[in-house]
């Protein structure tokens, strides 16, 4: 690379290595996201992986198919890519290369991965066919190589690939648990371009090897026709083109001849040991320090010449060799051990047999060795050892390593001094303080109070009337104003009201059709007299007809408005069948004669048969079938029940949905699974409803996951009940983790699950907890999320009364179900246990516990409500540019699938048409196979259920689908691939490609052009930060802004107040500025006001609330049109839309937040059909959103050691003793990860155990599991486990005292900046880690002031974290040690992927081997494969890959705060200073630029950090200690940079 280019070229790459963050790479569609692996970066990062020792191959290939087989068991689908050119890159590194090329043929022949090495280069053509065909999800690549040439490959095949808008992951950073895989993420950009070109020589090699190699592999063929093991058939190769080689030269230098041949022969025992012995038993191998002697580097280089001999086997095609061993094909450690032995020891005297077996295999491939080299002079095997030179020479080692101690204490010995200094311990209870026996707040008290309805201040009563206010007027754009109670009014009075409005409306018809069909819709909404109901939808459907009959008389063809038949049909379809009873001939004889001239004649037959005259020329010329399905689709009417439930007073509940109803009645419990927009939430508040009617004890808890969704539903809650209570009492209450108003004095507390979980765990709160008669838990399915998914478990698993449980994305609810049926039997029991036991209560006490099991009686049994079908249709959209102009191709579903994912997957079942995709498909059907047997059968006017039918039903229209698809899956069956692949080609929307630069250009023309096609108000999702939506948003209205001032620039030389998107008639101006007026004091006040005023708005995680409610309220007004939002709008909120956009590719655009994003567009009762429009989303990317199949609900692992003092604490201070211990047994015997899984449950238990012992000897609990001392401290910070144990181990050891050292400053005491700073240094090493890649050490930014790493904790705080992770590392190492016995150690002695067994019978009789494999070592706890490189328990909690693979276990389970945490490389990943940063300056914006955050993340990194600052300051509430006032004062500054300056 020439110089500058070089430098422009490094810049990039630095600029590319701060867009990572560590992502979560599998999202809940795991099988539908297809991603690559670059081989060369996954062979680096394994080779280079810190357990490996060189030459210990089947190692390697354990951690390789490790990598691998984890992604493969959460049910990734990937395919790995070798570039030809890369092989270059080892030239000079050949046993690196020979190992590459074991490594490809290994996954070739052993396992089922898709291997690719048919492209040169990432510049290929070939490759860029291939990314175009298959657009991955993102592409795993090392940023950096061996070499530095080959880490410039790498580095352009990374720029390539983010030019192609692929998202980059660095393999060497990727961290996994339970159910997920974290990874180090940079997302494309649209500036990234290609700039360079790539040059790379290819190098040349030598050819007498090859030509050896050739030679010798012939002979070697002849010898061993069939089934050679491919580790003998590599060692007798490799030894005797060496020993050949040696002996053309006669090298003078050592080795000489006979020194290389004994290590030939040492080369054959080791291989026939590997062939002979178990896994078990070679894991048991002696730990030697030495090395091998420098002199024989050449040999080493000579005999590893595997690459070569691969490569000829490779082009072999006749010849059947085994491949299986190609993982184990050498053993470096081995082979040094077998020279250390005939070196050292054997020349001491100590002469060990062989084995005969093990004897006759080596002089079998010593033997073939000395054939194939054509010297017999060599000698034969025994003696091994002919020459005397040492081989090996001692390793220099220095002192160092912490060895773990490994012990068990048992706790329950009374009399262990440990466990009897305990005792003098002060008890502690919750309500008392640490540190000064002042009144402690706990979790729930520290949360900020909107004021409450017990509040006597009358400022604080003006407040919260001042919120219910709002409330109200924010539950009413919720619900509407359809829930009024409507009069009935008299028959007369409505028919005089009709025949007033009927003239003015047919003219209306007449001349505006679309405005009189809505006059007319919009009477028959509010009229209640169905007789008047019937002559309007007369008088309607005549008007029609006329009009449509005017069209057709016109000369122009292309008048003919389509809209007018579909609006007349309408009318027909209502009258038939609503008013059927009313219906007469002459009605009769009016409606076939209308059908009759459309052209409906089978229809007008059935209904009223007649002759009339030619009437061709008004007919539509499709058939009747073929219309309703094209064009009728939306309005077709669904099989509802027409039997009103007086259980419900505005609509008419389904079946399923009175299934819900009477679930409530009943007292149970349910799963409930419905798609968004079917309506399964109305039963949350007929439960409320319930409750608030049975009296004022009893309390509903609605669990929201989001802020934003508890905030709407108190808004619907605030707006739909009202109720006459005690005064202090309320109806609705709210509480999170920011703020809480009238929580424990309301009968409807809506929440989010970790302040649910403070009450349930809080002693003091039981009373409350007793109240509880439902729980309502929306969105459950976040029970498999990534972050808080174990609080929701313990949820579920400790409350005894009903719940509902509702989501629209889960496929396994049965699952689910039968888990959670299990924890209802045992409330069951625990329940019918206690009532045994209080017989003794006083007959009052009987009487009231008998009425309420008489209440309660059935609450323990849970159903599954499981609805499938969507109540609105999805149609999609592909959109692309083409001369300017926009074209809007409709998305077929069928595009989206393959005849591989037919035949394997079959059809998605959440897959759906809409009835005119249903004629689309039918109609492609025929055109790729006009010979089709079923063509006929399936035709619109022919299939069963529509032939002859007046009005076609949804459910119809479904069949017809449903056959359809088994038609698709039929073709594939019968082996008519080739004619699938037309189908689904066929089906395939035409795009046109156009430059980044020009879409971004002409997307607000875009947002102009579905306003033309009446598809706003939009939402448009976007990945991009925060900032971003506001930019996007301005951009928008500047264009609108522009095209108004091209079009009156004669006239006016100001903007139209036209240019806007609001609908004025939608929202008054007086109610408009009541709403906006709740933006002042905002944050982003100023940016939104602007826009809201035209109809515009910004949705995401970083707005205040305040901010979120007053654009959520305006868009559901129908003020708003365009909105664009990123993920916040994805989980329940209530915006209806028509339209929903995505905007740009993203890693976090997976099909979990597709289903959930898309639900938005066309809610029931709103639009009837949605629309998702995808704008600059590549295709493949679009099929694979379609096609995945919803997530399965899996469980976390369940405990940590904070919330085990959480449970003693409970157990230890609520009054109902009982009780608590039944919640504590629940969360530790009823985990969904140990659900059905004895040995989860066991080491479940284990960890519960080894928990406690850790918890008595720190001195959290006492020796009866009392909490004493810091608990309070520690349990108040659950949230920041581990930092919360070591915020201890500091305070006590006097740290924080030691530097908190204040100064007077003008007679006040204070702390000056360097103890802040150093206090925020500490923090953030605590509270605030978050980390960055490794390679940021490599690109610092030199010319910012600001701290882009975090500085190291000072030396005295560092080394009581060390001795903290010491204590950890002791009680926790024996807990692996015990649940190792739980592993499977059948599967531990197989390879993970390709499952190649190493297990099989110990050698007992060779004395040697005995020697050599004396098992001196720990080991229990590592996997065997690991023991081949020296691996030992004492590195367990180094060697995180070194554990034994079937424990389902992770070392981040074990709460060690790691001061330095390093990559699967040994690379450290240095921690953001971003804390430290704002703590400086008190910019936001200088996070974004210095650090790296985007806005949203560095609002809430800071926000949070500041509330862990102020816990902390709390809870050490005694004003004279220092610490206390310097966490406050630390507390203070925070609070004002980022809450008053507010500087961006």
């Amino acid at each position: 690379f020439p110089g500058k280019g070089l430098y422009y070229y490094n810049l990039c790459i630095m600029c590319l290595i701060f867009l990572f963050s560590m992502v979560s790479l599998l999202k809940d569609f795991v099988e539908s996201e297809f991603f690559l692996i670059d081989g060369d970066s996954l062979f680096i990062t394994c080779v280079s992986n810190v357990n490996f020792k060189k030459g210990q191959t089947l190692h390697f290939f354990y951690i390789v198919e490790q990598f691998l087989h984890d992604f493969i068991q959460k049910e990734a689908k990937f395919v790995i890519v070798f570039f030809k050119d890369a092989e270059n890159m080892y030239f000079s590194y050949p046993e690196l290369q020979a190992l590459r090329m074991i490594l490809i043929q290994h996954l070739e022949h052993n396992t089922d991965v898709t291997i690719h090495t048919e492209f040169s280069n990432c510049l290929s053509p070939e490759w860029e066919i291939f990314l175009q065909q298959c657009y991955p999800y993102f592409l795993i690549v090392s940023e950096r190589g061996i070499t530095p040439c080959q880490t410039d490959f790498l580095n352009i095949f990374i720029i390539h690939a983010l030019q192609k808008k692929i998202s980059i992951v660095q393999p060497s950073g990727i961290e996994s648990d339970v159910l997920r895989i974290y990874g180090y993420c940079a997302s494309s950009c649209y500036s990234h371009r290609l700039i360079y070109r790539l040059i790379i020589q290819r190098l040349q090699t030598g050819h007498s090897l090859f030509r050896f190699i050739h030679q010798t592999l012939s002979l070697l063929q002849n010898l061993w026709p069939e089934g050679a093991d491919i580790r003998s058939v590599v060692c007798s190769i490799s030894c005797s083109v060496t020993l050949k080689l040696y002996k053309k030269m006669l090298h003078k230098k050592p080795p000489t001849l006979k020194e290389a041949a004994d290590l030939c022969r040492m080369l054959c025992l080791t291989v026939v040991l590997l062939q002979r012995l178990p896994l078990f038993q070679r894991a048991k191998s002696r730990i030697i320090t030495h090395v091998w002697d420098s002199t024989l580097s050449p040999f080493l280089r000579t005999v590893k010449c595997e690459f070569f001999i691969l490569k000829q086997l490779e082009a072999r095609n006749n010849w059947n060799v085994n491949f299986t061993g190609l993982p184990d094909l050498t053993d470096n450690i081995l082979w040094k051990n077998i020279a250390y032995y005939y070196e050292i020891e054997y020349s001491r005297g100590l002469n060990l047999e062989l084995g005969d077996t093990l004897m006759q295999e080596c002089l079998k491939l010593w033997n073939t060795v000395l054939l194939l080299s054509g010297d017999g002079d060599l000698g034969g095997l025994i003696p091994l050892r002919t020459t005397s030179r040492p081989f090996l020479t001692q390793k220099q080692t220095s002192p160092g390593g912490m060895c773990i101690i490994m012990y068990v204490f048992c706790f329950f010995l009374s009399d262990d001094p440990a466990v009897l200094s305990l005792s003098k311990k002060r008890e502690f209870d919750e309500l008392t303080h640490w540190h000064s026996a002042r009144p402690l707040s706990d979790d729930f008290e520290r949360t900020r109070c909107s004021s409450d309805a017990k509040s006597k201040d009358a400022k604080g009563r003006w407040e919260i009337q001042k919120l219910h206010h709002f409330y109200h007027v924010f539950g009413k754009s919720l619900i509407g104003s359809n829930r009024s109670v409507r009069i009935v009014q008299e028959r007369k009075r409505e028919e005089e009201r009709w025949n007033n409005l009927s003239l003015y409306i047919e003219k209306e018809i007449k001349e505006s059709p679309k405005s009189g069909i809505k006059r007319l819709e919009d009477f028959l909404q509010i009229c209640p007299v169905k007789s008047v109901r019937f002559t309007a939808e007369m008088v309607g459907m005549d008007a029609c007809f006329k009009l449509w009959m005017e069209y057709c008389l016109k000369t122009e063809a292309e008048s003919r408005d389509i809209s007018i038949i579909i609006n007349l049909m309408k009318r027909i379809h209502i009258i038939h069948e609503k008013y059927s009873e009313l219906l007469q001939n002459t009605h009769r004889q009016k409606l076939a004669k209308y059908l009759r001239y459309i052209g409906f004649d089978n229809l007008a037959h059935s209904l009223y048969p007649q002759v009339d005259k030619d009437i061709s020329k008004y007919s539509v010329h499709m058939g009747a079938a073929r219309f309703q399905l094209t064009y009728m689709g939306p309005y077709l009417f669904r099989e509802e029940r027409s039997d009103p439930d007086p259980r419900v007073q505005h609509f008419i509940p389904d079946t399923w949905q009175r299934e819900l109803l009477d679930v409530v009645d009943n007292n149970e419990s349910a799963v409930i699974v419905a798609p968004t927009s079917s309506g399964k939430t109305y039963a949350s508040y007929y439960c409320m409803e319930k409750i608030l009617r049975e009296g004022n004890e009893g309390v509903v808890v609605y669990v929201a996951p989001t802020k934003a969704l508890v905030n709407q539903v108190v808004g619907t809650v605030c707006n739909l009940f009202t109720k006459a209570l005690p005064k202090g009492l309320v109806v609705c209450g709210t509480f999170t983790r920011d703020y809480r108003h009238d929580a424990l004095n309301c009968q409807i507390l809506v929440t989010v699950p970790q302040c649910l979980e403070i009450l349930l765990l809080s002693p003091h709160n039981q009373k409350w907890v007793k109240r509880m008669r439902y729980v309502i838990f929306d969105e459950v399915h976040c029970l498999g999320g990534e972050i808080g998914a174990e609080v929701w478990e313990h949820l579920l698993v400790m409350i005894r009364c009903p719940f509902l449980a509702l989501s629209a994305t889960i496929s396994n609810p049965e699952h689910l179900t039968e888990w959670l049926v299990l924890i209802k039997r045992y409330w069951q029991h625990v329940e019918s246990t206690m009532e045994n036991s209080g017989s003794s209560q006083n007959a009052l006490k009987a009487s009231k516990k008998q009425q309420r099991k008489r209440i309660e009686k059935s609450s323990h049994i849970v159903r599954l409500v499981w609805y499938k079908e969507r109540y609105n249709d999805l149609e999609k959209y592909v959109c692309s540019l083409k001369d300017n102009d926009f074209l809007i191709e409709h998305y077929h579903p069928c595009a989206a699938l393959t005849v591989n994912h037919i035949e394997k997957y079959g059809i998605p079942l959440d897959l759906g048409f809409s009835p005119r995709e249903s004629i689309l498909l039918y109609d492609a059907m025929v055109h790729v196979w006009p010979e089709w047997p079923r063509m006929q059968e399936l035709e619109p006017e022919e299939f069963s259920c529509f032939k002859n039918k007046v009005v076609i039903m949804r459910a119809d229209a479904k069949k017809y689908e449903e056959e359809l698809k088994k038609e698709v899956i039929h073709w594939t069956q019968l082996d008519r691939t080739k004619v699938v692949n037309q189908l689904l080609e066929y089906l395939k929307p035409q795009t046109f490609d156009s430059s980044e630069t020009e879409k971004r250009r002409m997307f607000p023309c875009f947002v102009e052009k579905l306003k033309e096609m009446d598809r706003l108000p939009a939402i448009f999702f976007s990945f991009l930060n925060s900032d971003s939506n506001a930019r996007i948003q301005r951009i928008i209205l500047w264009e609108a802004e522009i095209k108004e001032i091209k079009k009156n620039i004669k006239k006016h030389n100001e903007v139209s107040p036209e240019c806007t998107y609001t609908d004025h008639t939608a929202v008054d101006n007086q109610t408009l500025m009541k709403i906006l007026r709740r933006l002042r004091g905002t944050r982003q006040c100023y940016k939104l006001h602007s826009l809201l005023r035209r109809g515009i708005g910004y949705h995401h995680g970083s707005m205040e609330y305040e901010e979120r409610q007053v654009v959520e309220m305006l868009f559901r007004l129908k003020h708003i049109k365009v909105v664009t939002a990123t993920s916040t709008l994805a989980l329940g909120i209530n915006m209806p839309c028509k339209s929903v956009v995505f905007m740009e590719d993203s890693v976090f655009l997976d099909a979990l937040n597709f289903r959930q994003m898309s639900g938005r567009a066309g809610r029931r009762g709103e639009d009837l059909i949605g629309n998702v429009f995808f704008y600059d989303i590549p295709l493949p990317k679009i099929q694979r959103l379609l096609k995945s199949n919803v997530p399965k609900l899996k469980g976390q692992f369940p405990l940590s050691i904070s919330l085990v003092l959480r449970l003693m604490l409970l157990v230890a201070k609520a009054n109902d003793k009982e009780d608590a211990k039944a919640k504590a047994l629940s969360v530790l015997q009823h985990s969904l990860m140990s659900f059905k899984r004895p040995k989860i449950e066991c080491m479940l238990k284990f960890y519960f155990i080894y928990s406690l012992q850790f918890l008595v000897t720190e001195g959290y609990l006492n020796e009866e599991c009392v909490p004493i001392g810091y608990a309070g401290l520690v349990s108040h910070l659950h949230y920041h486990e581990p930092a919360n144990f070591v915020l201890v181990s500091l305070l006590v050891k006097g740290l924080f005292h030691k530097l908190c050292i204040p100064i007077s400053i003008d007679g006040k005491q204070t702390f000056s900046e360097d103890v802040m700073e150093t206090l925020v240094v500490v923090l953030a090493n605590l509270f605030g880690r978050r980390y960055l890649p490794p390679c940021v050490e490599n690109f610092k930014k030199k010319f910012s002031l600001s701290k882009v790493t975090l500085d190291d904790l000072p030396k005295d705080f560092a080394a009581v974290v060390e001795e903290h992770n010491n204590r950890m590392q002791g009680n926790f190492g024996s807990f692996l040690l015990t649940i190792s016995k739980l592993a499977d150690m059948r599967k531990e002695y197989q390879l993970p992927l390709s499952e190649i067994d190493f297990s099989g019978k110990e050698c007992e009789d060779s004395e040697l081997v005995s020697h050599l494999m004396p098992g001196a070592e720990s080991r229990t706890a590592v996997s065997p494969f690991a023991c081949l490189s020296n691996i030992t328990d004492q590195d367990l909690f180094d060697i995180n890959v070194a554990m034994l693979q079937t424990i389902n276990l992770n070392v981040k389970n074990i709460p060690l705060l790691c001061l330095n945490k390093y990559d699967k490389t040994g690379r450290k990943c240095p921690l953001n200073a971003y804390a430290l940063n704002f703590y400086k300056h008190g910019s936001l914006l200088a996070l974004t630029l210095d650090n790296w955050l985007n806005m949203g993340d560095a609002f809430n990194l800071i926000r949070d950090f500041a509330l862990v600052i102020q816990s902390v300051s709390e809870l050490c509430d005694d004003e004279d200690d220092n610490v206390v006032l310097a966490f406050k004062q630390l507390s203070e500054a925070f609070k004002t940079k980022l809450w008053k300056k507010r500087r961006y």
